[in-house]
């Protein structure tokens, strides 16, 4: 069972998504407004947040901006629109998925337990204490001005750090470990989302472009393979 606050200023919509969670076995919060949430979001302990974009006193782009400052709780954000603008500032806020309305509320609860099937995957196991950092062998790679620390999760562009997204960085250093590869785009969403993933597979490509805008003058070492995926190239 998950905690889950549903965050839309529609009331249908908010207990429709709500009649399915309680179905699935969830239990649900309620709020209409971006500044309700946030202070919800503070006072309680959510497994998953379901936020819209478009909401009165607080957008819902605002309003997770805002909770990434105190809070990394996995976020799906629901809109009426599909605009790639809109899914690239998403995703540069550290969302987790993007539902364009109208959307299936069972598709909405498929899509809540592959992000909670990651995140537990990802958790560190009972009783298993983490490695203090000087214990760990930090992984590097270097090329030219680009640096990564893949055990510490920073990247350096001509000595200048860069900020990503939790998918930006999981998707790069997944093609560093496989550079001078060519990765499909099954391999690619499998790897980094997982093999649940019920979102578009355009969200690959709308990664892509986020990561080369990070990379910027490396940008070009991410190469387009043509009805296969994507390759990190060492040699261009």
């Amino acid at each position: 069972m998950y905690n889950i606050l549903v965050v839309d200023d529609e009331e249908r919509i908010r207990r429709m998504i709500c009649k399915y969670a309680a179905f699935e076995g969830h239990r649900t919060d309620e709020a209409a407004d971006g500044m309700r949430a946030i202070e919800m979001v503070r006072e309680n302990n959510y497994d998953i947040l379901i936020i819209d974009i478009m909401m009165p006193e607080l957008d819902g782009f605002s309003a997770c901006r805002e909770i990434r400052k105190f809070s990394d709780v996995p976020i799906i954000m629901l809109s009426a629109r599909g605009e790639e603008y809109d899914k690239i500032n998403g995703f540069e806020l550290g969302i987790d998925d993007y539902v364009v309305k109208p959307f299936s509320p069972k598709e909405l609860m498929l899509r809540i337990d592959a992000i909670m099937k990651r995140v537990l995957r990802d958790a560190p196991s009972p009783g298993v204490r983490e490695p203090m950092a000087e214990e760990q062998k930090h992984e590097i790679f270097e090329l030219d001005g680009l640096r990564a620390d893949l055990t510490a999760r920073i990247v350096y562009i001509d000595g200048k750090r860069v900020d990503m997204s939790p998918k930006e960085y999981d998707l790069f250093f997944y093609m560093l470990k496989n550079k001078n590869i060519a990765l499909s785009r099954d391999k690619l969403i499998y790897e980094v989302w997982g093999y649940d993933f019920y979102g578009d597979d355009r969200t690959l490509d709308t990664h892509i472009k986020l990561l080369r805008r990070s990379l910027g003058p490396y940008a070009s070492h991410i190469v387009t393979l043509r009805s296969i995926g994507y390759r990190f190239d060492t040699e261009k």
